[in-house]
């Protein structure tokens, strides 16, 4: 079953402007890294989930994963997926260009979510 998306505007003059720049955002109360990679923009987790790496340290490599500065993990841009064998997974969220500007989904979170 899917989960649920709150929707909210990223704010955009921080966004990154150069290819593979991360940048961190906050959106909703929630630290979030944004990069460009091949023109598309990409948001994914603050944190490292092996070892709480600051993921906006480390950097994009040449075929669009993001890598971890403290142990050299690396994750796909697209879903998060560790494609270095550690079998960790960096949390991906999704965006929506609209006419106002970037949008960013949250899963709901509370007691009935």
């Amino acid at each position: 079953m899917a989960k649920e998306l709150s929707w909210y505007q990223v704010d955009e003059t921080n966004l990154p402007l150069t290819e593979k720049d991360i940048q961190v955002i906050e959106v909703n109360g929630k630290k979030i890294c944004f990069t460009l990679y091949q023109g598309q923009l990409f948001a994914f987790a603050y944190k490292c989930p092996h070892a709480g790496g600051i993921m906006a340290n480390g950097f994009i490599d040449a075929i669009g994963n993001v890598v971890c500065p403290l142990h050299r993990y690396k994750f796909s841009l697209k879903n998060g997926y560790n494609t270095s064998g550690e079998g960790y997974y960096l949390k991906t969220y999704p965006l929506e260009k609209r006419e106002d500007g970037w949008w960013l989904g949250l899963e709901k979170s509370g007691w009935f979510w």
